[in-house]
């Protein structure tokens, strides 16, 4: 099991939005996340910075690498792209994060 950690960037002023749109997260896209392979994924958000941490565990990193060509996720991004940093593809700006430290 592979743990994947990352950091986007949230628009001042869109917690509230940010989050109601992740409590009605679309059946589909869940879905599309667990079959994916992905379990354990929570976000935090730093409200100082604006930055939101991702941390998810997946079986199979080939199949993260392969969610950005889904319509699915493709259109996620186009609803959330008003309230985060993205990309030209509307994908959000990520950077990945270095593991340096873990404990089982």
């Amino acid at each position: 099991m592979l743990r994947i950690a990352f950091k986007m960037k949230l628009f001042a002023g869109c917690t509230d939005e940010y989050k109601r749109r992740h409590d009605e997260l679309w059946p589909e896209l869940k879905a599309l996340l667990k079959t994916s392979g992905i379990s354990e994924y929570s976000i935090f958000l730093d409200e100082e910075t604006n930055i939101l941490f991702g941390y998810l565990h997946i079986e199979d990193k080939q199949l993260l690498e392969s969610l950005p060509g889904n319509s699915i996720m493709q259109k996620w991004w186009g609803y959330m792209k008003d309230i985060m940093q993205t990309n030209e593809d509307n994908s959000p700006v990520n950077f990945p994060l270095k593991e340096v430290f873990y404990l089982p």
